[in-house]
């Protein structure tokens, strides 16, 4: 019995050794503590880190579904706005995490105690594990579809290139970037440019939406653009607490929100409103993959083969990034290791074809995650901006989450020409704000930096 106790200490031993080895060789990730002002990064990396995570072909779909359903004007509208309210959103959550230089598991320790803190975590880094198994199905499904592949075969290559991306940290979100960013810029804005060659101005401007029917509100408009990126825009810290200062973390916010994510959009729904094709199918062949191959030659069917794993394949390792990074907190793990877990999970998942509720997810974020990202807000700016991890629960801060949550649904079911995202955003806020003053705290406007 002792022999095979010492024998299993010697593996669990061996096995911390090896992680420890690896952190050294690529970059320790800072799970459990703040990020030092040493091991930051440059504004150039931050930026690019986050310029690589919107800047992909999901957006365009989201662009043309957008368009499809609002007519081009309402939907540019909506994506103005829509992005605008991002910066603002993940550009002050990501202040918070430069400031401390704490992820968004440690930063939620504070706003909702250090055991509450596992169900705001553990909701959103489960959110972000179900977008890498969407994306990485959309992956399997587009190349299935297009080139007559195997759609379990290219999924689970597609989820093993993913956490091999993954696995290098975020370094690897660095270099993925690198390739990634270039490559849309230039091929969205041909299809872009190409698509509107075929039509007119006016006519792009003018499109009504699908056989010229608009059926979407303004507020779900609204909903859909927000809920793309709100929940890897409410965990931001984990991306922002690797800038040095508060410019580079909102510069690095900037190019995210609105810039990367809007050309994404632009692209699909400039495409979507040239072409007019009716009742259009974004998931299908009417994305800017689908056009690309259109063509019908060779050399551009297979730099779109590559542009689709490269690309989704930046935003597939920023999602399992932000999972890991939680998981890793809430189990006390590595990230690396959990990447591996939670990415094997993925595959399976996506080889399910999970993808296909791409819309339900949406749906699922508005309800449930702006509530978090605004009470973290009010609590840091206004409430207790130099409050430490203290109560193993904070009940004001899952009141307010509950109250927001709440008035999304009604929201969503009786009201839908007012936006989901936005009302439980706000909601929220009032509540927190409102609770906080009942019970005799202080409130005092103090900037966090």
């Amino acid at each position: 019995m002792t022999g095979s106790v010492t024998k299993q200490g010697s593996v669990v031993d061996n096995l911390h050794v090896a992680e420890d080895q690896v952190d050294h060789l690529l970059g320790d990730e800072y799970e459990h503590e703040s990020v030092p002002i040493s091991a930051r990064r440059s504004a150039f990396s931050v930026t690019l880190v986050w310029l690589g995570f919107p800047m992909i072909i999901t957006g365009a779909m989201t662009g043309s579904i957008l368009v499809l359903g609002m007519g081009f004007s309402r939907a540019l509208t909506a994506m103005i706005i829509g992005n605008l309210i991002m910066f603002a959103y993940v550009g002050l959550l990501g202040l918070i995490g430069t400031k401390r230089g704490m992820n968004f598991a440690l930063i939620a320790s504070i706003v909702f105690g250090k055991k509450g803190y596992v169900f705001a975590s553990g909701l959103l880094s489960t959110l972000l594990l179900g977008w890498y198994a969407v994306q990485t199905g959309i992956t399997g499904a587009l190349v299935s579809s297009t080139y007559g592949l195997n759609y379990v075969a290219m999924t689970v290559i597609a989820g093993l290139l993913y956490i091999c991306i993954t696995f290098v940290g975020v370094k690897g979100l660095h270099y993925i970037g690198l390739v990634s960013v270039p490559l849309f810029v230039v091929l969205g804005l041909w299809v872009a440019f190409d698509a509107a060659s075929t039509s007119t101005a006016s006519a792009i401007f003018n499109y009504a939406g699908n056989n010229g029917v608009a059926t979407m509100s303004m507020g779900v408009g609204l909903t859909v653009v927000l809920a793309l990126f709100i929940d890897a825009g409410t965990v931001t810290a984990d991306f922002n607490r690797w800038a040095k200062t508060p410019a580079a973390s909102l510069a690095s916010t900037f190019s995210a929100f609105p810039f990367a994510n809007l050309i994404a959009m632009l692209v699909g729904g400039v495409m979507t409103a040239a072409l007019a094709v009716p009742n259009a199918n974004p998931f299908g062949a009417d994305n800017m993959f689908g056009y690309m191959n259109g063509k019908q030659m060779a050399w551009l069917s297979a730099l779109a083969f590559v542009f689709l794993y490269v690309n989704l394949g930046s935003v597939c390792s920023h999602c399992l990034y932000n999972a890991a990074t939680g998981w890793s907190r809430i189990l006390g793990n590595h990230m690396r290791v959990m990447a591996v877990i939670l990415g094997v999970i993925g595959i399976v998942v996506a080889a399910g074809n999970v993808w296909a509720f791409f819309i339900q997810w949406l749906s699922l974020l508005g309800i449930l995650v702006p509530p978090i990202g605004a009470v973290i807000l009010v609590d840091q700016y206004l409430i207790r901006p130099n409050a430490q991890i203290e109560a193993d629960w904070r009940p004001d801060a899952f009141f307010a989450w509950a109250i927001g949550s709440v008035c999304a649904f009604i929201v969503e079911e009786g009201m839908p020409y007012l936006s989901t995202a936005i009302s439980a955003a706000l909601v929220a806020s009032i509540a927190y704000y409102a609770i906080a003053k009942s019970r005799g705290v202080s409130v005092v406007a103090t900037k966090p930096l």
